[in-house]
């Protein structure tokens, strides 16, 4: 039985290490396996919500859809396309937003967290909070509702999303018919959440990251300064919890991860391991970072492949978007 998996991906900031190793990576290896179709989308109205400035939601949007067909993915063999290319969504969340309960949204940690924040602040709850960061979790569940997708990977943090897209649909189907399908999280403890160079979760937020495609040699100085303890040469070193250790695992073989692991038990020094780091990242890196140039350097191939996507992905949204139309009523009168 196939079974749709959809992928959302955001358009804010150029994608690092941590993006592949958590996201790129095991999505790309997951849509190429039998029985699964994969659904990828740029979620650029979403990022709307962060940005005031539209240069820089092009220049991401971009960035990100070369970085993911640099790592691999076939736009021949899944749906890839741009969120602002489907009309559909749009209409979508509206009928959406009119079974979602405001009780239901309140509770959205983004919108809890806005309001938290202003109420320490001693100012109006509802201060500087678009409706575009009330109503993202409606956008979201069109997002997946409309492509029927029965698996969407998501981080721990995302899966109140997916039980709220299910609550929606839910109320949609109870109201006008057993129309939508109700979406399961598929959250996978496995996936690598790599350290920063500080060795907090490696995050734009933070200001830690190393940027995925960066030239070899901004890559190698910023591996040079990831953040180590005091020990010296000759002295061992605990593998478990080093964030330089963890970062080399993410991208070494089994073997290479157990002989480094030997490496700081006998006390390798902090520089040599280092540039053993770099050494293995550049090597796993240097052929998509080509690509991505190149990529990079032709935005009107990259346009022409997310319109194609947007041909076929709306192949299946419009007619599914004409049957809920219909259910709700919203009909010609002939």
């Amino acid at each position: 039985m196939t079974r749709r998996v959809l992928t959302g991906i955001t358009t804010s900031g150029t994608p690092h290490l941590g993006n592949y190793a958590g996201a790129i990576r095991p999505a790309i290896a997951a849509s190429r396996q039998a029985g699964v179709e994969s659904f990828f989308f740029l979620a650029d109205y979403h990022a709307l919500i962060h940005t005031a400035d539209p240069a820089q939601v092009q220049r991401f949007t971009l960035e990100i859809a070369a970085a993911w067909l640099a790592a691999g993915l076939d736009p021949d063999q899944v749906w890839f396309y741009r969120q602002s290319d489907i009309p559909e969504v749009l209409e979508l969340t509206w009928l959406l937003a009119c079974v979602a309960s405001k009780g239901l949204l309140n509770r959205a940690h983004a919108y809890k967290a806005a309001t938290e924040s202003n109420f320490t602040a001693g100012v109006d709850p509802d201060a500087g909070v678009s409706m575009g960061l009330f109503l993202y979790p409606v956008l979201m569940a069109a997002d997946i509702l409309l492509f029927k997708a029965n698996s969407v990977p998501v981080g721990r943090d995302q899966a109140q999303h997916i039980e709220m897209a299910r609550d929606m649909a839910g109320r949609f189907n109870h109201r006008y018919g057993e129309l939508l399908v109700l979406p399961e999280a598929a959250i996978d403890d496995s996936v690598a959440t790599l350290p920063g160079l500080d060795g907090r979760k490696m995050s734009k937020r933070y200001g830690n990251g190393i940027a995925l495609f960066a030239p070899a040699a901004e890559l190698r100085k910023r591996i040079f300064s990831i953040v180590t303890d005091s020990r010296a040469p000759g002295e061992p070193k605990e593998a478990e919890g080093s964030a330089l250790f963890r970062l080399y695992q993410a991208f070494a073989t089994p073997g290479e991860t157990a002989a480094m692991r030997s490496a700081f038990a006998a006390g390798i020094a902090w520089g040599e391991a280092k540039q053993a780091l770099f050494e293995r990242i550049d090597a796993a890196v240097a052929p998509m970072r080509s690509r991505y140039q190149s990529l990079i350097a032709d935005p009107a191939a990259i346009e022409k492949r997310l319109q194609e996507g947007a041909t076929r992905a709306r192949a299946i949204a419009t007619p599914f978007l004409r049957e809920l139309r219909d259910a709700a009523g919203l009909r010609r009168l002939s």
